[in-house]
């Protein structure tokens, strides 16, 4: 049997295919980032039918990235088997029978993209990271053209309507901020089993249960993970489980009970499987904050 690609896990530190921070091709992966020892890029490349992993780093951040490598690319991931789940979660675990769940271990990098996410398209934060990433971001170390995440002090340099010509309202622009403020502690949780790290990332202003759920999934491989509040995975999850087009949180945090402990990884589970709901009604165009 071939071992899956890696492709399956790094593809969830990326935020879009023109993310400034992170590359993603067919057999190798680049990475831009602050670590606890300072700056550092990665780059893995994989070949063979088994995948073998091959990595190199550069910059002060260099060694610890590479001391990573295992629970960045889920290979501590013990996994899980599910037996009698839903049809759905069966199959899908049938044609992904080595779904793993891998940990950057770096919540700062991964909090400031996911907090442009909220309350926008998906669209609309990729464009805006990336926006903020080249006006605020240094070259990364190494053989790249990719760019570090901003810097907590370059965060706190700027006030919250310096933010608005990227199209970033003050209330995110005050979180962005918020977790520059505490982004030395933000990196210490990384350490913390993935509980602990919830209830001090939930002291953050601005750091909601959608924000949590969907940073612990990725920044410590939390298999328990639910982004709740998001707007798409309600959908996707009760039309899965249910065949009903569209559900509630809390519709989907009663279906995925049953999973306690592996909801997260039952909910990539059905994304890997492709399941979304119907889509109803026309299109909505989306006009940037900053035409406002």
């Amino acid at each position: 049997m071939l071992h899956p690609s890696p492709r399956q896990v790094l593809r969830g530190y990326r935020r879009g295919a023109g993310d400034p921070t992170t590359r993603l091709g067919p057999d190798e992966f680049w990475r831009a980032t602050l670590t606890p020892q300072g700056p550092g890029t990665l780059h893995l490349s994989w070949t063979g039918e088994q995948h073998q992993m091959h990595a190199a780093a550069w910059g002060p951040g260099g060694a610890w990235l590479l001391e990573r490598v295992p629970a960045f690319t889920g290979a501590l991931d013990q996994g899980h088997r599910f037996t009698n789940a839903h049809p759905a979660i069966m199959t899908a675990q049938h044609h992904h029978p080595n779904l793993r769940m891998g940990a950057s271990g770096t919540p700062y990098h991964e909090l400031l993209p996911i907090i442009l996410e909220q309350r926008i398209t998906t669209g609309e934060a990729v464009a805006q990271w990336q926006r903020l990433v080249r006006r605020l971001g240094e070259p990364a170390p190494g053989p790249t053209s990719l760019l570090l995440p901003p810097t907590p002090a370059a965060l706190l340099a700027k006030p919250a309507w310096w933010f608005h010509p990227l199209g970033i309202e003050g209330r995110r622009a005050e979180t962005l901020r918020e977790v520059a403020r505490h982004a030395a502690h933000v990196n210490e949780w990384a350490v913390l089993p993935a509980h602990d790290a919830e209830q001090r990332l939930s002291l953050l202003r601005g750091v909601g249960q959608w924000t949590i759920g969907s940073v612990l999934g990725v920044a410590w491989g939390h298999p328990d993970a639910v982004a709740v509040g998001d707007f798409h995975l309600k959908n996707i999850v009760v039309h899965a489980l249910t065949g009903r087009a569209r559900g509630s949180d809390e519709e989907m945090l009663e279906l995925l009970a049953p999973y306690a402990g592996q909801r997260g990884r039952a909910v990539q589970l059905l994304l890997a499987g492709g399941h979304r709901p119907p889509a109803f009604g026309p299109q909505q165009r989306v006009v940037s904050m900053r035409r406002w």
